[in-house]
């Protein structure tokens, strides 16, 4: 490849994906100097992340819902920041997987299908306990603001489905959705987020984790294909109740007639949540302050077991390997890929866990949950404190827990998305790109790109659309970039606005870039319904100055 007026450098954006990229990112970067080779540079760079709430939907849950929904805001607002610009979709399912105490009727267990409906739909799970519980205009009404047109899933592509339909997930995708223009991500989750609180009371957030992944690898299930073989995952758990993922071999354990060691007391005429926390942890120290409470696989007769299929609760290795096959599997397309993990839960708000039994002091609490509470609310609404879900937890993102208990989720939701954030690296140019047009704010950057896709062969990439002034244009029904003609697929962006020079957010270089000493950064672009192919490569070559040190005085 040749370019004009300089020496040139090439920049090598790699994929190789089991069935397409899906976003300008998400590739191994290669910046070598040519001829020699010991100028090769390499960097991973990661856009597309798929993430999963697992929402407690019990009786106690209407309040958290609300404040979930009001504040995701600034969830997405990091995801779309202009150094992120992640390609995400945001899958919802409940911990809801049924009991013998919830017969099918009372409650409708997800059992980790995706629910992708508005809250107005289905007020009747807004009220609990024979009307005495209703919180449909606290957790819907006043939070959803949207009517069904507004809400509408348009049909998309999968890399397994080539087969436009609606999918029971939300995403937005190099700037295009699957709802209707106009309707933004945080107003659409507002109406989808919000469970309601008619779910079961004994919750499996983990088995509904387990389920909700294992049918998205499913061909048979609606949820197929909401994994992208090399997109991150992000697993987000909200619930004031400690980890109920029982097995089912074991059920009796909840049954007035079958062993009730683990009942707060084998009197009473049904089980509390009491039983969940006695059958998975075992605490140690003054009961009036734990020095800790840790997980433990416990058989039906309350001893402790290595045998994985007499634990009444299904062990945490049971999640943990199937989250650390999919890393593994990722990992084989993408060294960096990791897997996400996040607690919304029983935390008090300075992060901090407490472990202590109430007795007398709280005598319901500890009834019903067989602990005291991990934090309470300003209204006093208490939540149990985490073992399971810290342990699991700890075992992907350490300390990647908030508290539910708070007035507010966004630094909970912020915190979240920066974990997020801090595994996407934009494509930055790791030499210096020569301005060949002094006479402009912007630098001018001279660049020419080349797509080599496996079974076509080597495609021209023409650079995205310019506009009268010489800014990026931007397509109005996904505020991205234009292709430069229809028959185009792909475009590429060469982004050198370090301080605003423009006002169009399509030509601003990614603040990592700039920190970096970088002055261009590529960005790639699909044109609307078309996957990047998959195990495509990039090779991009630009003009660089002729003095590095003095226009790039901080690129190292």
């Amino acid at each position: 490849m040749t370019v004009r007026g300089g020496l040139a450098v090439t920049l090598v954006l790699s994929c190789s994906w089991a069935a397409g990229c899906g976003s300008p990112g998400l590739v191994p970067v290669v910046l070598e100097t040519e001829p020699a080779a010991e100028n090769q540079l390499q960097l991973t760079e990661n856009k597309d992340v798929d993430i999963l709430f697992v929402i407690d939907n019990s009786g106690s849950m209407g309040a958290e819902q609300a404040n979930l929904a009001a504040n995701f805001g600034a969830f997405i607002e990091v995801l779309e920041a202009n150094d992120v610009e992640a390609n995400y979709r945001i899958g919802i399912t409940t911990t809801d997987n049924g009991n013998s105490w919830c017969p099918p009727g009372s409650t409708t267990p997800e059992a980790g299908n995706l629910v992708l409906s508005s809250c107005r739909e289905r007020l009747g799970d807004f009220i609990f306990n024979n009307g005495e519980e209703d919180v449909s205009d606290l957790a819907c009404n006043d939070i959803c603001t949207l009517d069904a047109a507004a809400l509408e899933i348009q049909p998309t592509l999968t890399q397994d489905d080539a087969n436009p339909k609606p999918r029971p997930w939300l995403e937005r995708i190099e700037g295009f959705t699957n709802i209707p223009a106009g309707t933004s991500t945080f107003d659409a989750f507002r109406c989808f987020g919000p469970q309601g609180i008619n779910g079961c009371g004994f919750e499996s957030p983990l088995e509904s984790m387990y389920l909700a992944l294992t049918r998205a690898r499913n061909p048979d299930e609606d949820s197929y294909g909401f994994m992208r073989s090399s997109a991150l995952l992000a697993v987000v758990f909200v619930t004031d109740e400690a980890d109920c993922s029982y097995n089912k071999s074991w059920a009796s354990i909840f049954e007035p007639d079958g062993n009730q060691v683990f009942w707060a007391d084998p009197a009473d005429m049904f089980p509390s949540s009491a039983v969940c926390w006695n059958a998975g942890v075992d605490c140690v120290g003054d009961p009036s302050g734990y020095d800790s409470c840790d997980p433990v696989d416990k058989d039906v007769d309350g001893d402790p077991t290595t045998d994985p299929s007499d634990a009444v609760l299904h062990p945490l290795s049971r999640y943990v390997a199937q989250l650390g096959d999919i890393e593994q599997d990722k990992q084989a397309l993408n060294a960096e890929s990791e897997v996400i993990v996040a607690l919304i839960g029983g935390v008090q708000p300075d992060g901090s866990l407490v472990y202590a039994d109430v007795g007398d002091s709280d005598p319901a609490f500890q009834h019903d949950f067989g602990i005291g509470p991990g934090c309470t609310g300003p209204l006093g609404e208490a939540a149990a404190p985490p073992a399971r879900l810290r342990d699991f937890t700890n075992s992907f993102t350490p300390d990647n827990l908030h508290s539910i208990c708070a007035t507010d989720y966004t630094g909970a939701l912020e915190a979240i998305a920066d974990q997020i954030r801090s595994k996407i690296i934009p494509a930055c140019y790791y030499k210096c790109g020569a301005d060949t047009n002094p006479d402009t704010e912007l630098i001018d950057a001279i660049c020419e790109v080349e797509q080599d896709v496996p079974g076509f062969g080597v495609r021209d990439v023409p650079e995205c659309l310019r506009d009268a002034v010489g800014a990026y244009a931007v397509d109005p029904a996904s505020g991205s970039y234009v292709m430069p003609s229809t028959e185009d697929e792909v475009c590429f962006a060469a982004r050198t606005d370090v301080g605003g020079q423009s006002d169009d957010a399509l030509d601003d270089i990614a603040e990592y870039c700039v920190d970096l000493g970088a002055n261009v950064e590529f960005q790639l672009a699909y044109a609307a319904g078309v996957l990047p192919p998959s195990g495509a490569s990039t090779v991009a070559s630009c003009v660089v100055s002729a003095e590095p040190a003095v226009d790039c005085p901080e690129l190292n």
